[in-house]
């Protein structure tokens, strides 16, 4: 059994957006050659997420406004954990929602995806570096 490890690296500037990881977890199978297998991926900060879901603006900008009802960022004395001198409780609480990861199964080298379906990388507490973990084991 084949084991490959890559991690990918996001700053973004904004305190929230939603990136299409997709292309990056493609070549990392492609890196890989695995044919058959599973990919993990998973965010390592816990204000992020990946996930799975259509790459349409319109549902982004959906999860963005229902995230921000959900659990708003401010006002940030709203919530205990800011007490320690954070902002980004909301983003704790986001993350908790979209979850940590996402594991796809590969069939003859490719992501079996259902119809529409992409990799995603949330970010809730951006304007930092962070990684996404992408492991694949397999033949």
């Amino acid at each position: 059994m084949k084991s490959y490890r890559k991690e990918l690296w996001f700053n973004i500037p904004s305190r929230r957006s939603f990136i299409n990881i997709t292309p990056q977890v493609v070549e990392c199978i492609r890196e890989s050659g695995v044919k058959e297998g599973l990919a993990l991926v998973n965010a390592m900060h816990i204000t992020a997420s990946v996930f799975i879901n259509d790459d349409e603006s319109g549902l982004h900008k959906d999860y963005d406004d229902w995230l921000e009802e959900l659990a708003p960022h401010e006002p940030v004395s709203q919530y205990q954990h800011n007490q320690t001198g954070e902002d980004n409780a909301d983003a704790h609480l986001k993350r908790q929602i979209m979850g940590r990861e996402v594991v796809v199964a590969i069939t003859n080298g490719s992501l079996d995806f259902g119809p529409w379906e992409q990799i995603f990388y949330g970010e809730f507490d951006g304007r930092r570096r962070k990684r996404v973990l992408v492991k694949i084991i397999g033949e």
